[in-house]
């Protein structure tokens, strides 16, 4: 409760409050005459004006091909732009306070008939004029900005899928800071708007700084919808510059579309003036002559607003008395419902604590940090290494992690190389308990660096195969716990996500142990990200480690589900038997399962480290299951989630043929040829060869 004395120190403050003459930042503007709006808006690349809108893209005669021969880097994607000609001041210069900000706009995305769709609009706050970028898939936002000095914040209205950039479909909205990787995005086609429907979509941003919140609001009608599709609490305090540019982008990528903005409000104010709820429309950029309106104020940049005395007094009287019914009410409540609330309080707060840990964005953190964490890189404090990155065990305020540098490349691209690949999809949608969460990256200079949770057991691999010092002997118990972990790990990946995730790289070094031995699924630098309503699939040049692939992915490229079950079956045999997945001799832990089965002995495929503490009927099961999934035919294995339903004896056990199935491939044949591959692993014959391999990077 209040005290007297508080609650008068409140009216005082509320009376001084509204005394102030406190500035409402809003830019000054020409309103609509002829063409007046051409000189308030700068326009770039293949921006034009249409009448009383601007399309900021172009409509190709033709669809560009994979490889545009287009030797002028603006025009190969279709990039326009289109700035309000004059900065608009974001920092108070004499009180040093950050300013909030509202734009509201119309907009409308139409697809060439015979075209994919473009990349799609963004509206941008950017330090440059000449910001733009004609990167594919960036909609001409600016690259990645390592200086302060270039950081940007952008709205992005994207109707091109690429999982390179964190996308989630081709038809969402995502908030970028300082890189086209979204910090945040919602898909828009759940909430009923299809951003290339060719239809006028209304919009509204709003940033209030008091909240470090932004939220963005969408929808076919001119009035602002109750509810925002999206709400980020993101400062942008940093970010804005005293000045700023404003205006939209947008870019066709390999596509062809129109990106008409049509009309388009903005304004800076005071957050602490104005409630939640008002809509704050702003000053008309782009508008009609009848919508321009004739109360704008050319002469100052800042445009103070005085109360009427009366209205003040009046409004100070009514609300002193709501205040005091309003303590009055309260205190009763509180009285009657303290107890309730107290008990209510820890459950709320565990909650909302669980959501932001599982909703948590990766800090980016400066290379000094990383240095720092990881002592210059020592390399006494290496603890795994792989083709294309090294880890570290590294330090951080918060504790120990796991601190990945990816190789340096001369001239790195950091949209296009693994890091950008494991980046993209760990931030997309991957927050599940066996799967390896990313805490932090850093992209700086040449150096391309992803933090990790720091698992204190290292990986299976290094246990399984006594790769370190430790006497570890992992139980049956533990062993079976892991094959369910990585299970249900793949199962969320294959069908649970958003998108469906093909890992490619399945294997014991790639599986984490916790303090527990609990098992995580990490390094996704070899990932593939499909819609699950995707029919075809590319043919990829092959990759992953040998031993590990399935046969028809090594032939055909072409990665799916069940190449990983593949991958899967092989780290179970791997699990049970201790064995690796090609010994020195190089016979495979596959072969030499099924030659035990063949032989009924399949039980002798425990690990002698054991020393008979097993359940044979767990290990039966599992065995059984790792032969099934590694089975030739890949429609005869079973899918992740089915695997982990028979492992669990939730299911009967698959029925096993009685030897290994030979697999017959044809050889891979010209274009012009009618005939193509085909599995054949009922009605091989022991005498039929084994398959065929076409020339690739795997000796």
């Amino acid at each position: 409760m209040h005290s007297p004395h508080s609650l008068l120190i409140w009216v005082v403050f509320i009376i001084f409050f509204f005394s102030l003459n406190f500035p409402s930042f809003s830019h000054p503007f020409s309103p609509e005459t002829n063409n007046s709006n051409k000189n308030n808006i700068t326009l770039f690349g293949d921006a034009f004006f249409r009448n009383t809108s601007i399309s900021l893209t172009q409509e190709l005669a033709a669809c560009l091909s994979s490889s545009p021969s287009s030797s002028s880097p603006s025009s190969i994607y279709g990039v326009g732009g289109a700035l309000y000609a004059t900065p608009i001041r974001f920092i108070d210069s004499e009180s040093n306070a950050t300013a909030s900000f509202s734009s509201a706009f119309s907009f409308s995305i139409s697809p060439s008939p015979l075209c994919s769709s473009g990349d799609g609009i963004a509206f941008l706050v950017a330090p440059n004029a000449d910001s733009f970028s004609s990167s594919k898939g960036h909609i001409g936002l600016p690259r990645p900005a390592f200086d302060v000095q270039d950081s940007f914040f952008a709205v992005e209205y994207d109707t091109s899928f690429d999982p390179l950039l964190g996308d989630i479909n081709g038809n969402h909205i995502g908030i970028d800071v300082n890189t086209v990787v979204s910090v945040t995005s919602v898909d828009v086609v759940s909430r009923g708007v299809d951003l290339k429907s060719g239809k006028v979509i209304r919009t509204w941003i709003e940033y209030r700084n008091a909240m470090k919140m932004i939220r963005v609001w969408v929808g076919y009608s001119p009035v602002r919808p109750p509810n925002p599709v999206l709400v980020a609490r993101i400062d942008l305090s940093d970010l804005l510059k005293e000045s700023m540019y404003v205006g939209f982008s947008g870019s066709n990528g390999q596509g062809s579309a129109l990106h008409v903005v049509e009309k388009w409000r903005f304004k800076t104010f005071q957050s602490s003036l104005v409630p939640m709820d008002t809509v704050e429309e702003g000053d008309c950029f782009i508008c009609s002559p009848e919508e321009s309106g004739t109360d704008i104020n050319h002469d100052s940049f800042f445009r103070g607003k005085k109360m009427n005395v009366g209205e003040m007094v009046l409004g100070l009287g009514g609300l002193t008395a709501f205040v005091f019914s309003i303590l009055a009410i309260v205190s009763v409540i509180s009285f009657i419902t303290i107890k309730k609330r107290r008990l209510l309080a820890k459950t709320r707060m565990e909650s909302v604590a669980s959501r932001i840990q599982m909703n948590r964005v990766p800090t980016r953190l400066s290379l000094e940090e990383i240095k720092s964490a990881t002592m210059g890189f020592d390399r006494k404090r290496i603890v795994g290494e792989g083709a294309s990155a090294t880890v570290y065990k590294g330090s951080l305020p918060h504790g120990e992690v796991a601190v990945k540098r990816f190789q340096r490349v001369n001239g790195i691209d950091c949209l296009r190389n693994p890091f950008t690949t494991e980046f993209a999809t760990m931030v997309s949608c991957l927050r599940h308990k066996n799967l390896i969460q990313l805490q932090g990256w850093c992209c700086e200079g040449s150096e391309l660096v992803l933090v990790y949770e720091y698992m204190s057991n290292g990986s299976l691999d290094k246990i399984l195969h006594k790769k370190t010092n430790s006497a570890i002997v992992l139980s049956w118990k533990q062993r079976l716990n892991i094959v369910l972990g990585v299970a249900s790990a793949l199962a969320y990946l294959h069908e649970e996500c958003e998108r469906q995730i093909i890992h490619r790289d399945v294997k014991t070094c790639n599986i984490m142990l916790d303090a527990e031995f609990n098992a995580k699924l990490g390094d996704f630098g070899l990932a593939e990200v499909y819609d699950h309503s995707s029919l075809t699939r590319n043919a990829t040049i092959p990759a992953g480690t040998m031993g590990y692939l399935a046969p028809e992915y090594v032939y055909s490229g072409v990665p799916n589900t069940k190449t990983d079950v593949y991958s899967f079956g092989v780290v179970v045999l791997e699990l049970v038997s201790g064995r690796r997945p090609v010994d020195e001799h190089g016979t495979s832990v596959v072969d030499w399962a099924w030659d035990l089965w063949q032989k009924g002995k399949l039980i002798e495929a425990a690990d002698l480290r054991l020393k008979g503490k097993v359940s044979e009927e767990e290990m039966e099961r599992m065995l059984v299951v790792g032969l099934a999934c590694v089975h030739p035919n890949p429609v005869k294995r079973p899918t992740v989630k089915e695997a982990e339903r028979i492992l669990k004896g939730e299911d009967p056990l698959p029925m096993l043929p009685s030897r290994k199935p030979k697999l017959r491939l044809r050889p891979v044949l010209p274009d012009y040829s009618e005939e193509t591959p085909s599995y054949d692993a009922e009605r091989a014959s022991p005498d039929d060869p084994p398959f065929l391999t076409p020339r690739s990077n795997f000796s």
